[in-house]
């Protein structure tokens, strides 16, 4: 390797790529509580995340008492049955996915968007929405150094924000964007859960990749 090369070596390039292709969505949990050292890394990790304007929007909420587990428990569940509602013939097939472990898993995390962001016009003046898109790049981080650490993380949206809000007595202008829940696991699923279940599939990415222009293929002739 020439010393203007800024590659990783190949086996940490592999590691890299390794824990972005087995992250998972997880919702099974075993007992056991997260080692508070590595639990510390997972957060530096997300405290590494990019932010548009260095805003850096995100706060992590740590709920440790289990009255209140039990409570965003509930609203998970008020939410599940109200998607449930919603999907009108997939109800019942929705209904047998199992799409929290907010009781089981070792640590669970509330990532919000903090009040005070209408003070950043860095990046958010003609797209707002770049605050939210900084928390999810921290989520991310967070996910993927779970997954080299062994440990998975399940992203629930099931839940009313305004009710989480409340509950996590958040400011007026703050928002709730997703409970996470972090633990040990039996093992990884070998492919997304809603794969697994026949819910949905990924779609190939030649299907998701366009060139220049909106649905032009790399083949396709120019107008």
């Amino acid at each position: 390797m020439s010393s203007t090369d800024q590659r990783f070596s190949e086996a940490e390039r592999e590691a890299v790529y390794r824990a972005i292709a087995e992250r998972r969505d997880m919702r099974h949990f075993r007992p056991g509580s997260v080692d508070p050292v590595v639990f510390a890394r997972l957060l530096e990790a997300a405290y590494r995340a990019p932010s548009v304007g260095l805003m850096q929007p995100w706060r992590f909420v740590r709920v440790t008492d289990r009255t209140l587990r039990r409570q965003i428990h509930a609203l998970v569940e008020a939410e599940r049955a109200a998607t449930a509602e919603a999907l009108g013939s997939r109800d019942e097939e929705f209904l047998r996915l199992k799409v929290e472990g907010v009781i089981e898993c070792g640590e669970l995390l509330v990532a919000a968007l903090t009040d005070g962001r209408e003070e950043h016009v860095f990046g958010r003046r003609t797209l707002p929405e770049m605050d939210l898109a900084s928390v999810a790049c921290a989520i991310q981080n967070l996910w993927l150094a779970a997954r080299a650490e062994g440990l998975g993380m399940g992203w629930v949206s099931l839940f009313d924000p305004a009710a989480l809000a409340r509950l996590l007595e958040m400011p007026p202008g703050s928002k709730p964007v997703a409970i996470l829940c972090l633990g040990h696991v039996e093992s990884f699923y070998p492919a997304p859960m809603l794969e697994l279940k026949g819910w949905a599939r990924r779609r190939p990415l030649q299907e998701l990749v366009f060139h220049n222009g909106w649905g032009r293929t790399e083949h396709s002739e120019s107008p």
